[in-house]
C-alpha cells in the first residue's frame, strides 16, 4: 500500500513536519520502526478524531482506515504532551475524548480540532498552556553534546520524555540512516560498514526488525520506484 503525502514545515522549533494524505477504501500497510510523537487527525464518515501516538519499536502490519482523510504533526524526537506519559503511548496511542464534533477535552479544557493549514495555532497553545515540552537532554544525548549529567538521570529523563531508552533511539536511527543509504544506491556491504553494523546478517536482521523489509527488498522497492 502506497500512499502520497503533502508535507510541509511548522513554524515551531518542537515540530518535525506536518504531513496530510487520503485513501479510498481500506486495506493495511507495513508500519516501521519510529522515535517521534505523533498527533494524527483522522476524518472519516463525518467524524473528526484526534490520535496521540507514541514512537514504534518495531515494524509491524497496521490497518488502514476506510476510505479516510489524515494530516499528522510528526514532533521532534524528546517532545512529549505533559498530561500523556509516553511510557503508555509506546507502540500504540490514545483517542483525545470528544468535546463537540469540532473539539476535544485535553487536561480539562475543549480545543478545538485542528486542520492542516492551521495546525501551527493548535501548537502554540499547546506550548503556551505548558503543555506541549521538549526534554533538551535528549537531543544533546544523541547529539554526543551531553556533559555532567549521570547516566542514571539521562536514562530517566529519555524515559519520560521518549517512552524509549537511549541505546532503541540509537538502534532504530541506524535502521533509518541504513535504508536512506541503500536507497540512494549504496550497496549493502558499504552500508553495513557505514553503518557499523557487525556484518550483513545483523544489518538484515535489525531492518527486518526495525523496517520491516531486507536490504535486498529494499534494494528492490526502490529500483521499482
Amino acid at each position: 500500500m502506497t500512499f502520497v503525502f503533502d508535507y510541509r514545515s511548522s513554524g515551531s522549533v518542537m515540530v518535525e513536519a506536518i504531513w496530510h494524505t487520503q485513501h479510498m477504501g481500506g486495506g493495511s500497510f507495513m508500519s516501521t520502526a519510529g522515535t517521534n510523537m505523533e498527533m494524527v487527525v483522522t476524518k472519516q464518515e463525518g467524524k473528526t478524531t484526534i490520535t496521540v501516538r507514541g514512537p514504534e519499536t518495531q515494524a509491524r502490519p497496521a490497518a488502514i482506515p476506510i476510505d479516510a482523510e489524515f494530516f499528522g504533526m510528526i514532533f521532534k524526537v524528546g517532545t512529549f504532551v505533559e498530561p500523556l506519559p509516553m511510557t503508555q503511548l509506546i507502540n500504540g496511542g490514545i483517542n483525545l475524548p470528544d468535546a463537540s464534533s469540532k473539539s476535544v477535552w485535553l487536561n480539562g479544557s475543549a480545543w478545538e480540532i485542528p486542520k492542516f493549514d492551521n495546525a501551527d495555532v493548535f501548537i502554540d497553545r499547546l506550548v503556551r498552556e505548558g503543555l506541549l515540552m521538549r526534554e533538551p537532554v535528549v537531543e544533546a544525548a544523541l547529539e554526543g553534546e551531553l556533559k555532567d549529567i549521570s547516566l542514571r538521570s539521562v536514562q530517566r529523563r529519555f524515559l519520560r520524555a521518549t517512552g524509549l531508552t537511549y541505546k532503541v533511539i540509537q538502534q532504530i536511527e541506524r535502521a533509518k540512516k541504513a535504508v536512506a543509504l541503500l536507497q540512494q544506491g549504496k550497496s549493502i556491504l558499504d552500508t553495513t560498514y557505514e553503518t557499523g553494523y557487525f556484518d550483513q546478517s545483523h544489518l538484515t536482521n535489525s531492518l527486518k526488525y526495525f523496517m520491516g523489509q531486507t536490504p535486498a527488498q529494499i534494494i528492490k522497492s526502490n529500483q521499482s520506484e
